[in-house]
């Protein structure tokens, strides 16, 4: 059987419920927020061990403000990444399954990995003021896992492409491996190219950390200005390692694919070559350029996502598949739906991390402003709403179909 036909035959015959370029959009908006936040959970992991296990005042300090940080950010990139999954379920369906049906051992192990590493932070986060270096262990373990876990999803992204090895992998002489414990695809240099970021990310975590306290009466100004400088130094060394990383992942494409003049990555290039520039100037005033600098980094993502979907596009042409020819079946009722919860959820989110912020920057106890309560009473009001309509919904459809 040809690739293209087997592409074909395994599509849902019930099509996608809107036009495929909006999910693509929101795929990469949404993917773009989730790995930016994977990125501060690796970093964050790595200097809450190595500043627990270094000593000193400051290292002690900023290791216990780091696996804080690693906390949240665990559970913001475990929320931010289900939509971006959910949406390449839709328009890549047959390249996402089969992928899973051939590691489907490491797919569910994934889930364990994950909330494994999640604990262990957990631990090592409650233990941190702990004297000695006996608990980071903890600490070592979760961040492994972490790594682990990002080898396993590099895996899966990168077994999707290559559809036509997906018969040699099920099929081993004369019998067929159901086992799913296998991994069957790996390439180092798209694998750092999502790693090394980890480490920039998290130098300006530090500068955005440095820049948040710095009104604060009672914090250590001279820590402060450390964590800043060490935060810039770390994020230009690394996002220049980045650099290389990336051309080296350039240089390992396809030839065919004359990727290097693709316009997508022309200007995540300029983007990331500026994001450098930024970073080089902030090493001398590191409050001073978080701000830019977060915002830079993350269109210079953005723009590195899309190339990522752009260079997709390439690798499943090969095979005349497009999802913009994927079998239109439109329902303006559950796409308005699924948009409104997407609305309805940002709004809720902004809230909570509204409120996160502001109380943060005040030593006392916050007291909400008037605009905030209200902002409050609206994301409340609209969950409510949200799970009546769902709710209403459901039991309508159930009593119909019955």
């Amino acid at each position: 059987m040809e690739v293209n036909t087997m592409i074909n035959t395994l599509q849902d015959p019930m099509g996608i419920p809107f036009y495929p370029i909006l999910f693509q959009v929101l795929m990469i908006l949404t993917f773009s927020l989730h790995i930016m936040f994977v990125n501060f959970v690796i970093g964050t992991s790595f200097l809450s061990v190595y500043g627990y296990l270094k000593g000193g005042e400051y290292w002690k300090h900023l290791s216990r403000s780091m696996v804080r940080a690693a906390t949240s950010s665990i559970s913001m990139a475990i929320l931010l990444g289900v939509a971006p999954l959910l949406f390449v379920q839709v328009i890549y369906d047959v390249f996402w399954y089969a992928s899973n049906m051939l590691s489907a051992g490491w797919v569910i192990s994934f889930v364990f990995i994950l909330m494994t590493a999640y604990s262990f932070t957990y631990v090592f986060y409650l233990k941190r003021h702990s004297k000695g270096n006996s608990f980071a262990i903890f600490g070592i373990i979760a961040f492994a896992l972490f790594i682990f876990a990002g080898v396993i999803m590099h895996a899966l992204g990168y077994q999707l492409l290559q559809p036509e090895k997906w018969l040699d992998w099920y099929v081993k002489g004369n019998t067929t491996d159901t086992s799913g414990a296998s991994l069957h695809a790996f390439q180092i240099s798209r694998f750092l190219h999502f790693i090394v970021p980890s480490f920039a990310m998290t130098g300006i975590l530090l500068m955005l950390y440095a820049w948040y306290f710095k009104d604060r009466n009672d914090k250590d100004k001279g820590y402060l200005q450390w964590a800043g400088r060490m935060g810039a130094n770390m994020a230009f060394v690394f996002t220049a390692i980045q650099t290389v990383a990336g051309f080296w992942w350039l240089l390992s494409l396809p030839s065919e694919f004359r990727f290097f003049l693709d316009p997508f990555f022309l200007i995540s290039a300029v983007l990331g070559i500026v994001l450098l520039v930024c970073l080089y100037s902030a090493r001398k005033d590191p409050v001073r350029y978080a701000v830019p600098g977060i915002l830079l980094a993350f269109l210079t993502i953005l723009g590195m996502s899309y190339a990522r979907e752009s260079l997709r596009l390439k690798y499943l042409g090969r095979f005349d598949y497009s999802i913009f020819n994927y079998k239109l079946n439109l329902d303006y009722g559950s796409t308005f739906l699924f948009l409104s919860t997407f609305v309805v959820g940002l709004v809720i989110a902004g809230y909570l991390v509204a409120v996160a912020y502001k109380s943060g920057r005040v030593a006392g106890e916050y007291v909400s402003t008037t605009s905030m309560n209200r902002w409050g009473k609206v994301s409340i009001a609209l969950l409510l709403i949200w799970i009546a309509i769902v709710v209403g919904l459901g039991i309508v459809i159930s009593v119909k179909n019955y």
